[in-house]
């Protein structure tokens, strides 16, 4: 069970799933409005048959006129069969409508990451906080979802049901015994006796089993949790994750995925929830029924009494027991549902938070100027960084300028730097200390999405998309057919693009066309070369862009290097020393710092220095 001070206070539960009703309120009410509808509907149909079987009964066991009989037969089917009409016309409204709530809460998840500051997106906790939210989601629908597809639809049913109880059986209290010795039945006292005594267990019923709920809700939330994630990273790997089903079957990993995942399943016999369910949770679950059977012993005694004694004719006997059990059991699920409405707040405090992120970066307002000549500087002056959570200095003191035109090759061991330095460059991140400028202006005094329009970066994770060809390159659904064609072949993939089926509208990938065509890792780098082509920014950022080629297509790629690059400003990050040629300067990162800068021969040059010891750890292999 979770400790007191991890719990909610009834009234900011109630304020956290208000909030979560207005969250929903706003993006589609048809969620309310077919909920209410369609349960108020099913709630009250039942009454309608218990009022109506009862004028039957009573008509049979007294005057039993056929005509009468008939007639309330007529009108129980009748009624019976539009409630009925209605109750499934709704319940298909309802069940519409509801279908797209996953999505539709997986979508605001994406637009709030997609719209959050970068370094957010990429800040482990804010991960975390998301994954949390989604797996108690994906367990039992807590959260938004647990708002909109059950609270609230339980609220209005047990409220409807109430109502309809009451209304049914009010008159059970209020007629009257004759005289003789069952008149104590029309004491107000027994009255007040025998509703303390229902509506008591009518109470402690739904607190019982709310209580013993809340071991498998909160007390095995971690651990069921934490099964699911294992069960999904390792119950697929073999079938969904293609990046590792060759090594499941070489080293027969399927074996270790297996134990890996009984192991740890959460609803083993040593189990948390097991131990729960032989202890306190069976025995808070089983009292709860129990005294639920109190209620339904003492509704029916009283009421074949009064029944006995002559308040009323046999016919209402079914009206009443009827109206009193739905009494009981919407009284149950109010309260059963208070319980859930507690329970949940703790995930929606957790999913508020992450809606509520703040963006912290300063987005800027500076239009950047649109310039024909590309004419662009950009100066890294004394920027140092270090990620959040991290006492080590990702970069440190660094100062470079970008010379208009110049071809930048940025290289050094792993973990040096030279990707954070991309980051900073593109403003996924802002320096600590220092500042980078454009045009001699700060980056941060520029509007955001301007600034980020001028680079085109071709990351060294790219993705591409199961999309056609021509949409990948744009990254757009419309596109210059004749400017995508000319960017796939500079990029060197004009003969494969020459055999596809469709030329620029082929499919990749099989996802959602079987006519689609798969690419090679080398094709898809050439794709995403393309790409930044495509953009046509005055700064392209190229991050390993020839990792997955060939030496041939590397080849090609270097001997038009210049051609692709064409006026504008490139900086290129290569662990492959020999691309450095193609580059007119070269900062050589090491630890977080530039230790050298300049041309590939003044660092070849310098003996002692950082750039010759890589150049030539490279070049042994190729020497005899």
């Amino acid at each position: 069970m979770k400790d007191k001070k991890d719990q909610i206070s009834a009234k900011e539960a109630w304020a956290l799933n208000k909030k979560a009703i207005a969250y929903w309120w706003n993006i589609d009410r048809r969620i309310f409005i077919s909920t209410a509808a369609c349960n108020i509907i099913k709630a009250i149909s039942p009454y309608i048959t218990i009022y109506f079987s009862a004028q039957l009964i009573g008509e049979i066991a007294g005057q039993h006129r056929p005509q009468e009989l008939v007639r309330i037969a007529a009108i129980v089917l009748i009624a019976t069969a539009i409630m009925g009409l209605i109750s499934a016309a709704l319940q298909r409204w309802k069940n519409a409508v509801h279908e797209s709530i996953f999505y539709i809460n997986r979508k605001q998840q994406l637009d709030k990451m997609l719209s959050m500051d970068f370094c957010d997106t990429d800040d482990m906790d804010v991960q975390n906080l998301l994954r949390h939210i989604q797996e108690g989601d994906n367990w039992s629908g807590w959260g938004t979802t647990r708002v909109s597809g059950k609270i609230f639809s339980d609220v209005i049913t047990a409220v409807t049901k109430i109502i309809g109880a009451v209304a049914l059986s009010v008159t059970l209290f209020t007629s009257q015994v004759p005289q003789g010795n069952m008149d104590f039945l029309n004491s107000p006292w027994m009255v007040v006796l025998i509703l303390g005594i229902m509506m008591a267990t009518a109470i402690i019923s739904p607190m019982l089993q709310v209580k013993g709920e809340r071991y498998f809700t909160e007390g095995c939330a971690d651990e069921v949790k934490r099964s699911n994630r294992i069960f999904c990273c390792y119950g697929h790997m073999a079938i969904d994750d293609k990046s590792r089903s060759e090594d499941v079957r070489m080293y027969t990993q399927e074996v270790f995925c297996i134990e890996k995942s009984n192991a740890n399943a959460w609803a083993g016999k040593d189990s948390k929830i097991s131990r729960y369910a032989r202890g306190p949770m069976g025995f808070l679950l089983g009292l709860a029924v129990a005294v639920s059977r109190i209620f339904t012993g003492v509704a029916y005694l009283f009421v074949c009494l009064k029944a006995w004694a002559g308040a009323f004719g046999v016919g209402y006997v079914t009206q009443y027991i009827s109206a009193i059990t739905s009494l009981s059991s919407g009284v149950s699920l109010l309260l059963s549902t208070w319980g859930m409405i507690r329970t949940n707040a703790i995930y929606l405090k957790d999913t508020f938070a992450f809606f509520e992120l703040p963006n912290k970066m300063y987005q800027g307002s500076l239009t950047v100027e649109k310039r024909s000549d590309r004419n662009y500087q950009v100066e890294f002056r004394n920027v140092s960084f270090q990620y959040p959570g991290s006492q080590q200095w990702a970069l440190r003191n660094v100062s470079m300028k970008f010379t208009i035109g110049e071809r930048l090759a940025v290289v050094g061991q792993n973990g040096s730097g030279k990707t954070t330095m991309i980051k900073l460059l593109c403003r996924l991140y802002d320096p600590a200390e220092g500042e980078i400028l454009l045009n001699g202006i700060n980056i941060r005094k520029y509007n955001y999405k301007e600034y980020m329009s001028i680079f085109s970066v071709v990351f060294q994770d790219f993705q591409l998309l199961s999309l056609p060809l021509g949409q990948n390159v744009a990254a757009a659904g419309q596109y210059d057919n004749g400017w995508a064609r000319q960017c796939l072949e500079e990029a060197g993939f004009g003969p494969r693009l020459a055999t596809m089926p469709q030329g620029l509208e082929t499919c990749l990938f099989k996802d959602f066309d079987n006519k689609g065509v798969a690419v090679s890792g080398g094709e898809a780098q050439k794709i995403a070369i393309a790409r930044a082509l495509y953009k046509n920014a005055p700064f392209i950022v190229l991050d390993e862009p020839t990792a997955a080629l060939d030496p041939i297509a590397e080849a090609e790629i270097y001997a038009k290097f210049n051609t692709l690059i064409q006026d504008r400003t490139a900086v290129y990050i290569s662990h492959r020393l020999s691309s450095c040629r193609f580059c007119d300067r070269i900062a050589v990162f090491h630890e977080g710092s530039v230790v050298q800068f300049g041309t590939h021969e003044e660092l070849l040059a310098d003996k002692n220095g950082q750039y010759n010891q890589l150049w030539n750890a490279q070049a042994q292999y190729y020497v005899s």
